[in-house]
């Protein structure tokens, strides 16, 4: 079924029994594959090298395994007069991402208040399935998050200039429409604003524990034994209901425009299409609260640390990525530039040097990508490579990927164990779910460390820092 071409990448060769339009390309090592080979992993990659419109390969980073539709790790990119629009592509948590914040803070300053914190960012920022703000936003006010994103936040004082240019897209996607978000969306999300949620969200505080390439720190503002903060969560409620019903549309558009897909996961629409536009549309402002989403905690987080540590503390937005989400752009395609529209599901984008679309502090080194790993692991700053354009469509990883169930598990360990292994760590944690503290056991995910060298090894992006967890809360 699959081709070792190096030590770092695994071909699917395009296979005409299997209505392959195109090659896939899984990037991992040996260790990694023989539990990719015993999910559906490979069988998702070829489902999307399946689809109409297809340009390039399709492939999957090396934190994949099986998703909805598109494998978690998925990359795919689509030419926008022949491709087709996908929920299965983005995934239910819409623009699910990660923001890295910079403090003034050393570890000697904190450390012996690293409890007082973590008790006070889990009773300012609310986590957890049902977590929610006390006030609910008006109509007007929800509009103007879904239709202009962390703009709202910059207009209420809840931002700064540099919050903006430091996140992806300035924090709003233009083609965005909150008339193409339904009620029932929007009063999913009205009371969820500034909420973490549940699963494998968190907000961590770190240590830079290491840092690899020091003139690309001192330009992100890193240094070793800094103290730094990332939070991981995405549009919440509001981005599950869009996706929820798109997907419902789409399973009837699929048949109304004669799409043919290998698995009803992958129901679509053309991209040109009514229905296309409109989910394109009522995404982009799905993904538009979720970059507001994590700027009002990012407010929130300032505000728990200023009173601990006095207003003298800083916190600095480094960078704000997304990785889930369906974004035009130009790429080059068979020796031509042209705009396509490129899906990354539990995949980061990593521009390099010089790109148009990185803020202009970090033009002339790329692009930060921010990898968290699992609970109580590492996580790393990285920059992106050219190489990553010619070859993935300039993506990378996303984390540290999904080794096993949920379910699996909670079979295998308890709430006492996850809390003694965190504890031996030396990671001070807050939950409102010891069951979901359970599903996000360290070993359920992939060694991060083998995941980071894979991308390395690959050419695709360099490491910058390594951060230490510290402490953490989580839904």
């Amino acid at each position: 079924m699959y081709k070792q071409i190096n030590a770092n990448k695994f071909l699917l060769p395009k296979q005409k029994n299997m209505n392959m339009l195109t090659e896939g390309l899984v990037f991992a090592n040996d260790a990694m594959l023989p539990r990719i080979l015993e999910d559906g992993t490979l069988k998702q990659v070829i489902n999307v090298a399946c689809l109409q419109g297809i340009v390039g390969k399709s492939l999957a980073m090396p934190d994949c395994h099986q998703g909805y539709g598109f494998c978690i790790g998925g990359v795919a990119a689509f030419d926008l007069d022949e491709g087709i629009m996908s929920c299965g592509g983005v995934g239910f948590d819409i623009n699910c991402g990660v923001r890295l914040l910079a403090s003034n803070l050393k570890y000697l300053d904190i450390k012996d208040r690293i409890k007082d914190l973590i008790n006070q960012l889990f009773r300012d920022i609310p986590t957890g399935t049902g977590g929610k703000q006390t006030k609910a936003l008006s109509n007007k006010e929800l509009d103007a998050v879904l239709n202009t994103g962390v703009k709202y936040a910059l207009d209420k004082g809840y931002a700064f200039d540099i919050d903006m240019e430091h996140c992806e897209s300035s924090g709003c996607i233009k083609d965005a429409d909150s008339d193409d978000v339904s009620e029932r969306a929007k009063d999913r999300g009205k009371t969820q604003l500034g909420t973490l949620g549940s699963g494998n969200h968190f907000l961590e505080i770190q240590n830079v524990e290491q840092i690899f390439d020091k003139e690309k720190a001192e330009l992100f503002g890193l240094e070793e034994g800094q103290i730094v903060v990332l939070i991981h969560t995405g549009s919440r409620g509001l981005g599950h209901q869009v996706c929820t019903e798109y997907l419902k549309l789409f399973q009837k558009t699929t048949d109304k425009y004669g799409i043919r897909v290998p698995d009803r996961q992958l129901a679509s629409a053309p991209i040109n299409s009514k229905e296309g536009k409109a989910y394109f549309r009522a995404m982009n402002a799905s993904a538009n609260f979720a970059f507001t989403n994590r700027q009002i905690i990012t407010h929130l987080t300032r505000y728990a640390f200023n009173r601990i540590f006095g207003s003298e503390t800083n916190l600095r937005l480094v960078y704000d990525i997304a990785h889930n989400i369906a974004k035009i752009e130009e790429h080059t395609i068979n020796g031509k530039k042209k705009n396509v529209l490129v899906y990354r599901k539990g995949a980061t984008r990593a521009f390099p040097k010089g790109h148009i679309d990185i803020p202009n502090r970090y033009k002339s080194v790329g692009q930060p990508v921010l990898i968290p790993g699992s609970m109580g692991t590492s996580s790393y700053v990285l920059f992106g490579n050219e190489l990553a354009m010619n070859e993935t469509f300039g993506s990378i990883c996303h984390g540290a990927g999904r080794e096993m169930s949920r379910s699996e598990a909670k079979r295998k360990s308890n709430f006492e164990e996850i809390r003694k292994m965190l504890n031996n760590a030396g990671v001070i944690f807050q939950t409102n779910s010891k069951g979901g503290l359970v599903e996000e056991a360290p070993f359920a995910y992939k060694d991060i460390d083998s995941v980071i060298g894979v991308v390395k090894s690959a050419g695709l992006a360099n490491i910058v820092a390594k951060m230490k967890p510290l402490g953490v809360i989580k839904g």
